[in-house]
């Protein structure tokens, strides 16, 4: 298979962009995305140029590093699909295929296709702890949870943070992935006596971050490789407005 790459090109987040035409021969439909790209570097090794850089890690669709936007879609053409993941029998021999970075203020390019995401650690660190008993393990069995609470829970926590729900946002909004951080712990009695102080916090933090709001067109979820619901943001902001309404603030004004 022959493919006519074009690559974002950028040499740091100072310096002006632009894409490049490639051409990458001998490619196997059964090769990943990922290891298309390592042909392509190998290509422009052998010839004396610098390769592209590219973010990746597990290669198993479990870490969320390869964040790449391909032919106008996060994680390229097949859904629920990491970029990793995704293979090259998606495309056709001659096909024309784009390659550009995530796009937003929040997420700035470092180099070529590598965007900083620090911005989401930061979300994270600011959601603090949770209440959880030391010492020896617990019975599994201790503390009753419905199947279907658990089951919702452990859903919200398969979000790998690849930020893919920000790229296709109009908006550049983190909500889908904020949401799902905070529902996989609020959902469980062990992540609930923080949980007020939890979601006031992230959805500052947030804000600081310099994403927008949520655009309520389920762009997100749609894109999202491991199907995170919308129904998460729902919660989220139900939350956010009973934290806010029973704020220190609140209080001292009653």
């Amino acid at each position: 298979m022959k493919l006519n790459l074009k690559v974002w090109r950028q040499k740091n987040g100072s310096t002006a962009g632009k894409m490049v035409d490639y051409v990458v021969d001998h490619v196997d439909a059964d090769m990943s995305f990922l290891e298309m790209l390592d042909v392509l570097n190998q290509q422009l090794i052998d010839k004396g140029d610098e390769p592209v850089a590219f973010d990746h890690d597990c290669r198993e669709g479990i870490c969320g590093m390869c964040s790449l936007y391909i032919d106008g879609q996060p994680h390229g053409p097949w859904q629920r699909t990491t970029t990793c993941q995704l293979h090259m029998r998606a495309f056709k021999d001659g096909d024309t295929v784009t390659i550009e970075p995530w796009r937003a203020q929040a997420f700035p390019v470092i180099k070529d296709l590598v965007v900083d995401r620090s911005a989401f650690d930061r979300i994270i660190q600011a959601g603090g702890y949770i209440s959880a008993n030391t010492g020896n393990a617990v019975d599994g069995n201790s503390i009753p949870i419905e199947k279907t609470v658990s089951d919702e829970a452990m859903d919200a926590a398969a979000c790998i943070g690849c930020g893919a729900c920000v790229a296709v946002c109009k908006n550049a909004s983190a909500m889908l992935f904020v949401s799902a951080k905070v529902s996989h712990l609020s959902l469980l009695p062990q992540g609930r006596p923080e949980h007020q102080k939890r979601v006031a916090s992230m959805m500052t933090q947030m804000d600081k971050e310099g994403f927008g709001g949520c655009t309520n067109t389920t762009s997100c979820e749609a894109v999202c490789p491991k199907g995170i619901s919308v129904t998460h943001i729902a919660r989220l902001n139900r939350a956010y407005i009973a934290a806010s309404l029973s704020s220190p603030k609140q209080e001292e004004a009653k």
